[in-house]
């Protein structure tokens, strides 16, 4: 172990090593650490990249001294950061975890909402479909289509828009495969038993945060893959629930610290830490808001939306997320017209920042209308201080006690600002690379690994790593 690979084990020396405290194993059940030995699919020599994603963890967090992440601190002190990471719009999780790992925004993947954007045919309420195959959802070549290209193997772990991935030899879903391979493995140890599994969605964010920790480490450690993507959830969780900054946020940020801490612990233990780069990145920022704005209550209101057949119908929908809605006409006839007469309107709605056409939302990297049916009509900005949020009934806006987070938000927009450290085995020392793009991981990462990401629209961050 060399320079800052040594200064960052010995950041942690506390967790070297360490389990996390479970409750007393049935009798019969395997002890921890009695998983299968690595099954000769081990990446044996060579460099291995760790993307690992705290959703919704904003740059302004890191520039309180009182923040409470020693591991994220170390690794930023011996590695490269960012100042701030300007995501892609729309400033959701999906469509920034494509870019992560594309280099590309949603005008080439696709990638709109947090699944697949689906229009009923008879009119009824859009929805918004997570368990889509990829190549449905994804247009563009994605890292580890690249790495298995050149004989290598990737892993994820709760990663989006990956579902059905065949070039993903090693999966523990967001909704895992009790029957899956890392699944037998975690039962083996004493981690979790198959009834957890079964119900894993229905428990607390905390507990299924550890369970894909765990699940990332027996990955990296029996299966050894060259890339391993591991996203993990709590910390957008509570700042919806409880808003940005709050305690209920702090304790995620801090909670989020030991699973990075447990992370390099684990590498650092089975050996490989000398051949990891870990990259800690996040999907977006996050703002607070007290307005809630409710469009599709607005097309009811002028008639759009119609309540039939226990429920409400329209040939117009809007699909919102906090700040941001994409609005969809479905009446080919009078689209054109729809929508000049909808962009009038919702300017004029409190709260909304600015209506774009589809042509216009084109310059913010939205997807051009014609291009896929995921490509809105017009898309709308909310102001600070307000969200979109679905509702049919009652008020267009009305106050929201107390104050909720949501992002979303143009990407303009400070708060929405991501975070961004890479550290370990190739990279240098100490490195401020100031307010960067997004766009610029998954190139660095495919530079790491030596494959080649064609499609990307900029340059790797070659100042942060080693020569």
């Amino acid at each position: 172990m060399q320079g800052p690979l040594l200064a960052l084990a010995l950041a942690i020396p506390a967790l070297a090593g360490c389990t996390t405290l479970r409750a007393p194993l049935p009798a019969g059940s395997a002890m921890p650490g009695a998983a299968a030995k690595n099954d000769g699919t081990a990446a044996r020599h060579g460099p291995i990249v760790v993307l690992v994603t705290l959703d919704g963890l904003p740059a302004r967090a890191l520039h309180d001294p009182r923040l409470p992440m020693p591991t994220l601190r170390a690794m930023e002190a011996h590695g490269a950061h960012a100042e701030a990471m300007r995501p892609i719009n729309p400033t959701i999780t999906w469509p920034n975890h494509t870019t992560l790992i594309t280099g590309v925004n949603a005008s080439v993947h696709h990638v709109m909402a947090n699944g697949l954007i689906t229009l009923p045919a008879d009119g009824g309420k859009p929805a918004v479909k997570p368990w889509v195959d990829k190549d449905r959802l994804v247009r563009a070549q994605t890292l580890y289509d690249a790495v298995a290209a050149q004989g290598m193997s990737a892993g994820q772990v709760d990663w989006v828009a990956i579902y059905g991935a065949h070039d993903v030899r090693w999966q523990f879903a967001e909704v895992p495969n009790p029957d899956g391979p890392v699944a037998r493995d975690l039962e083996a140890q004493g981690l979790v038993t198959r009834e957890q599994l079964t119900s894993f969605d229905a428990s607390t964010p905390a507990w299924r945060d550890e369970i894909w920790t765990d699940a990332a480490i027996d990955i990296l450690v029996h299966h050894t893959p060259n890339l391993l993507l591991i996203h993990l959830l709590q910390t957008d969780t509570l700042q919806h629930a409880y808003s940005v900054l709050s305690p209920a946020a702090y304790a995620a940020y801090a909670y989020a610290d030991t699973r990075l801490a447990q992370l390099v612990a684990a590498t650092r233990k089975a050996g490989i830490l000398d051949r990891v780069t870990f990259i800690v990145a996040s999907d977006h920022g996050f703002a607070n808001y007290t307005y809630a704005i409710r469009p599709n209550a607005a097309l009811a209101r002028m008639g759009l939306l119609h309540r039939r057949h226990g429920g409400y119908r329209g040939k117009v929908w809007v699909v919102p997320d906090g700040g941001e809605a994409s609005l969809y006409v479905r009446n080919p006839a009078r689209r054109a017209a729809l929508a000049a007469r909808l962009k009038k309107y919702f300017a004029r709605v409190p709260g909304v920042a600015h209506v774009y056409t589809g042509g216009e939302a084109s310059t913010l990297g939205i997807p051009a209308p014609g291009s896929t049916d995921q490509a809105p009509d017009l898309y709308l900005a909310a102001q600070p201080g307000y969200a979109f949020t679905w509702g049919v009934t009652g008020a267009v806006v009305r106050r929201v006690h107390p104050a909720r987070g949501a992002h979303g938000y143009l990407n303009t927009d400070p708060d929405m600002q991501a975070i961004f450290v890479a550290s370990g085995a190739h990279t240098r020392h100490d490195v401020d690379l100031g307010t960067i793009s997004n766009l610029r991981v998954a190139p660095t990462i495919a530079r790491l690994l030596g494959v080649s990401l064609p499609a990307a629209t900029q340059p790797p961050l070659t100042q942060a790593l080693q020569p």
